[in-house]
């Protein structure tokens, strides 16, 4: 078998790649009857150079390997007809940009796996970029404070070449007594958090932030039940929330009315109830002024009304009217919503998922897949939408 390499072509550029040059390495030795070849690029965070040192052949045409690896979607032009393809399709919640990308794999009979649903056979994802996500996000939140009140001037994360750089960055900034708050407990959050507890500051219990004031700043982290309430007033599981999130409504005002920064770095479902209203936000009691919405999910948090960008990462929301202003603006809420954060720290981003990648998918490609691994990721083969997939037909047909 012949693993190839592929270079991203995706506009903006991305520097992560899925395996590293010395994964490469320890996994040829492991199984030595693959050959991996590396598609030749000069923007790669790893360049050409440091795979020729570890052996690997470096080549400016793959179209010899049976399986591509690549990180974003591979523009419609270079896609290879009849082989095997790994990379983030963004195509699996029916994104419309994206339509003619899905199409052209299954016109060109490929076989694509997404890396958004290699999974385990309780639906966790095995491969994510998920805590970078939290990790630049957090970084990212604390430079939009910075900014929006003019206390102090953090580099950009790109600018930056690890999350020990980042948080260096932060220790040597003097934060006020501000109270944050950090949802979420997954991938992301946990990737946040490791910024909050990089940076030394103090976590306090949900009740202490709430009704205590402090005289230097502190953050809480909160999971879905702590901001969500059953409209019954029941207190049930996190799994009723997860089964019936219809029956429950937003409680995040009480952490509103006290907090001065929200990173949000939540997993949001289909039908759970919006966190912050726009109502909510009007409100005089609304005490937040900037909001690190690391998951940029559009509806749940009312200011996100667009992603921002790596170049232009901050922007302003005006509560009252509900539009985008100035972020400066003494009324608006500063909002950081870059939607692809981890290609702020493509070393450190591109290491964490190819151990998970090396681990989990290539054991798949010679065991058989035993654990399902490769089927419940496969979203097309000959030219057809596999079984899980068969509810993007309309969305490929045009339909919806």
């Amino acid at each position: 078998m012949k693993i190839g390499i592929i270079r991203e072509r995706k506009s903006p550029v991305d520097k992560r790649v899925v395996l590293t040059p010395k994964k490469c390495k320890q996994i040829l030795k492991d199984y030595p009857q693959l050959q991996i070849k590396v598609e030749s690029s000069n923007i790669r965070v790893f360049k050409d150079d440091e795979y020729r040192k570890e052996g690997i052949e470096v080549v400016s045409d793959v179209s010899d390997c049976d399986v591509l690896l690549g990180v974003k979607e591979v523009p419609i032009e270079f896609l290879i007809p009849n082989k095997e393809y790994f990379f983030f399709s963004h195509t699996i919640k029916k994104q419309p940009y994206n339509r003619n990308l899905l199409r052209a794999v299954l016109e060109n009979n490929i076989k694509l796996y997404d890396h958004e649903v290699i999974t385990n056979k309780k639906g966790v994802r095995l491969v994510a970029f998920g805590r970078y996500a939290g990790i630049v996000g957090a970084y990212n939140g604390f430079r939009a404070y910075g900014l929006k009140f003019n206390c102090f001037n953090l580099p950009k994360a790109e600018e930056l070449t690890s999350q020990q750089h980042l948080i260096d960055e932060l220790k040597k900034v003097k934060l006020p007594n501000i109270k944050i708050v950090l949802s979420g407990f997954g991938r992301v959050g946990r990737g946040a958090k490791e910024i909050l507890d990089g940076m030394e500051l103090k976590e306090v219990n949900i009740t202490e932030f709430l009704n205590t004031s402090y005289d230097e700043p502190v953050y809480v982290n909160i999971d879905s039940l702590d901001y969500n309430k059953r409209k019954d007033g029941f207190v049930k599981s996190i799994y009723d929330f997860f089964e019936h999130p219809g029956a429950y409504e937003s409680n995040f005002m009480r952490f509103a009315k006290v907090a001065d920064l929200y990173i949000a770095g939540h997993f949001y479902g289909d039908g759970a109830p919006k966190i912050i209203s726009a109502e909510d936000i009007k409100s005089e009691e609304f005490n937040i002024k900037v909001i690190a919405d690391i998951s940029c999910d559009f509806g749940p948090i009312a200011s996100t009304v667009r992603p921002s960008t790596i170049k232009n990462p901050v922007y302003g929301f005006d509560p009252q009217t509900g539009k985008e202003v100035d972020y400066k603006n003494e009324n608006a809420i500063a909002v950081m919503a870059v939607d692809n954060l981890p290609c702020e720290l493509p070393k450190d981003a591109s290491e964490g998922f190819s151990n998970s990648f090396a681990e989990h998918v290539i054991p798949s490609l010679f065991n058989n897949d035993e654990d399902d691994i490769l089927r419940r990721a496969r979203v097309t083969g000959k030219g057809k939408l596999k079984r899980r997939f068969k509810y993007l037909q309309n969305y490929v047909d045009g339909k919806e």
